[in-house]
């Protein structure tokens, strides 16, 4: 790959977020595919398709358990698995919730503390029945409901990077609206992707995190919100109080192999804050995290996997 190659972008909005394909070669049937992939999975995954497998198993709650596709059981099981760590803030069954406020979707109200109480005796992923050999799904209480969109686009971010290997293609990125997939190191010896500074114009960058055939992923409240009595409320729920989480944290981004620990680790070290994040990633050397706090630092917990550029003067950098 020569420095000044050129790059194709291809672009499309799925899962309603805009979607970006960069290659270096001009290949609209390649990239027709990748957006027919990606658009194939969101089937699959999505709360907002009557026929999806997903809206199957939250339409049988309390009532009956459903068979479901292997990628459909594997993402739940996955889901599951992380929701039950100690005191994680990952919740597959968080769906009640995220429902209820409507957050980014015209929600605009806040729910008073028995309506969350009611709702979050819904969330108990415990209550996730699954079956391995017939491969269903079964929600014990009526009225649960499942939610994978906090862990959807970082499997169908690796899903296409997988499928764009298969096609023989060395160097390419796939952003998935916050979820960006690398393959090789792009055309500089590394792939550029900017650190968006918190409530600030869609341009304006804290810095440029540069990584070589890695994932990098960011989960900030400044993505959804509302506000409402000088109270900004946004779309990361603490799913032990039902309301939006509260700490010191502006983002959260995380670099590492695969799209879907981006996903899975964004929302379990949003739920630490930075003194403990720091100390868990300490034992998981492949994962590596970004934390940007309210009082405008930069936190790293390790640099082994990328190259930061500040270009925000406001920002102090913390190693």
């Amino acid at each position: 790959m020569t420095p000044d190659a050129r790059v194709y972008a291809y672009s499309a909005v799925l899962m309603g977020s805009p979607i970006l394909l960069k290659l270096f070669e001009h290949n609209e049937s390649l990239a027709s595919r990748v957006f027919r992939l990606i658009k194939q999975q969101e089937n699959l995954f999505t709360v907002n398709r009557h026929d999806s497998d997903v809206m199957a198993i939250n339409h049988a709650a309390g009532s009956h358990a459903v068979a479901v596709s292997p990628p459909v059981f594997h993402l739940i099981q996955c889901a599951k698995t992380v929701s039950l760590l100690p005191d994680s803030c990952f919740n597959v069954t968080i769906g009640p919730l995220v429902k209820r406020w409507k957050i980014g979707f015209s929600g605009n109200t806040v729910p008073d503390t028995d309506e969350l109480q009611a709702l979050i005796a819904l969330t108990d992923p415990h209550d996730v029945i699954l079956d391995q050999p017939s491969r269903t799904v079964f929600l014990q209480k009526a009225g649960m409901e499942i939610d994978l969109g906090a862990i959807a686009k970082g499997y169908i971010a690796d899903v296409v990077r997988d499928f764009l290997h298969q096609e023989q293609v060395q160097h390419a990125l796939i952003n998935l609206g916050g979820n960006v997939q690398t393959l090789g190191a792009g055309g500089e010896g590394g792939w550029a992707i900017g650190l968006k500074t918190p409530f600030s114009e869609p341009d304006d960058l804290i810095g440029v995190i540069n990584v070589n055939g890695k994932s990098v992923v960011t989960s900030g409240i400044y993505e959804r919100y509302f506000e409402r009595d000088g109270h900004r409320y946004h779309h990361i729920l603490d799913p032990k109080t039902g309301y939006p989480l509260d700490n010191e944290l502006l983002s959260v981004t995380v670099i590492s192999d695969n799209s879907i620990d981006g996903d899975i680790y964004t929302t379990l070290l949003y739920g630490m804050g930075v003194k403990k994040g720091l100390r868990y990633l300490q034992d998981i050397p492949d994962i590596e995290a970004i934390f940007v706090t309210k009082d405008q630092q930069v936190v790293f917990s390790s640099r082994r996997q990328f190259t930061f550029t500040p270009l925000d003067s406001r920002y102090r950098l913390v190693y």
